[in-house]
């Protein structure tokens, strides 16, 4: 099984889409107070999290670090 084969299910990706957009509106917030660094590793996390979604592909799983979704 390869590293970037897709290991996660209808259910993982539409977590881990609802995470994404938590992710980038908390960005959005810490943009607008004033919090850039904070701002950009957000949507950081954010744009990690939205590859996983597309490609229905989770890190932590092809690190073989057991998640429960």
């Amino acid at each position: 099984m390869s590293f970037w084969t897709p290991n996660i299910d209808l259910r993982g990706r539409i977590i881990r889409g609802c995470m994404t957009l938590v992710l980038f509106g908390a960005a959005l917030f810490a943009e607008h107070e004033g919090i850039l660094w904070l701002a950009v590793m957000l949507a950081i996390a954010g744009l990690v999290g939205l590859v996983e979604t597309v490609r229905g592909w989770c890190l932590l799983l092809a690190c073989k670090i057991k998640t429960r979704f």
